[in-house]
């Protein structure tokens, strides 16, 4: 596949998930370049701005197998992993594969089931296998997790720790829409759900190879010592109590390869890396007490990361 095939099917690919939800390109562009560094998002905001249904476009969008799992308090890690069963006839065990066993998971409200459950689920993202019962079983490639929650309604939710949030390469803020967007979600939503009728541009195979071209794109040393100076920012920060990790910084670093696959280069710039810090490192950043008393936010100290770390110069 030539590197203007790889620019045409993200084209194809965005613009069919465009066909449901209305202005959000930044927040589609950014799952779409989870999927490229088959990587996990996580997407946090509040009720009612298209979460679930971007998730479900971009699995209508791809010929792969898509399953949702409601979380509530009630679901078991067996429901994730699967379980075995003895079966009666053949007196032999069973494997019953769960939810897990698909291309692309909806994790809905995932801060809605318990610590254990989550970890069932975390566990398989980080090493895409699953053990039950001593047997292992590898997941199905390509294979990405799409985790929503609401951070406004706390009651009765399990808030993911800090080396879970760490899983998720990307977190993604939807927002609300323009007025012209929301008038143009009402005409679309006039006569049915527009999801309903979307179909697949993309098959596991050009998932692949989207996947595989990633690896082609070249990275100066000049800025693999920007994104390790940005991460050293944030772990030297008086307001910072928990800095960037080094998988924070290969996290940016393949995000930043996958923003330039995206326009079309093979090898990434300064800019491809200040597009996609805070995507990449805010989740991952812990402001201690003092931060809160100045009003202090992690987007101003990755701002300040941005203005202060010295931008290098790339041939």
């Amino acid at each position: 596949m030539e590197e203007k095939s790889y620019i045409d099917l993200i084209t194809s690919i965005r613009d069919n998930i465009e066909t449901v939800i209305v202005g959000k390109r930044q927040s589609i562009e950014l799952l779409i370049i989870c999927l490229i560094c088959g990587s996990h998002a996580l997407i946090e905001d509040v009720p009612g701005l298209g979460k679930t249904s971007m998730v479900s476009a971009l699995a209508g969008s791809l010929d792969l197998s898509f399953k949702r799992i409601q979380f509530t308090p009630d679901v078991l890690p067996s429901d994730i992993t699967g379980f075995t069963m003895y079966h009666m006839a053949t007196g032999e065990k069973e494997f019953n594969p769960g939810a897990v066993m698909s291309q692309i998971i909806l994790a809905d409200e995932i801060n809605r089931t318990s610590s254990k459950t989550q970890s069932a689920l975390l566990q398989a993202m980080q090493e895409k296998q699953v053990t039950v019962d001593g047997v292992t079983y590898t997941l199905p490639h390509p294979f990405m997790v799409c985790a929503t929650q609401n951070p406004v309604e706390l009651t009765g939710t399990y808030p993911l720790p800090e080396a879970q949030l760490d899983r998720f390469m990307i977190r993604i803020s939807m927002g609300y829409p323009s007025q012209t967007d929301e008038i143009s979600i009402l005409e679309r939503n006039r006569t049915g759900q527009p999801a309903a009728d979307i179909k697949p541009v993309a098959a596991a195979e050009d998932v692949i190879q989207l996947q595989k071209a990633l690896e082609t794109v070249k990275c100066a040393q000049g800025v693999l010592a920007y994104i390790v100076e940005l991460a050293e920012f944030t772990r030297n920060h008086d307001d910072v109590s928990l800095g960037a990790s080094p998988r924070a910084s290969v996290a940016l670093m393949r995000a930043a390869m996958a923003a330039a696959l995206m326009d079309g280069r093979g090898h990434i710039l300064p800019d491809d890396v200040q597009k996609m810090i805070k995507p990449v490192f805010a989740h991952r950043l812990v402001l201690n007490p003092h931060a809160y008393v100045r009003n202090q936010s992690v987007g101003n100290i990755l701002d300040s990361a941005l203005q202060t770390v010295k931008v290098p110069g790339v041939k």
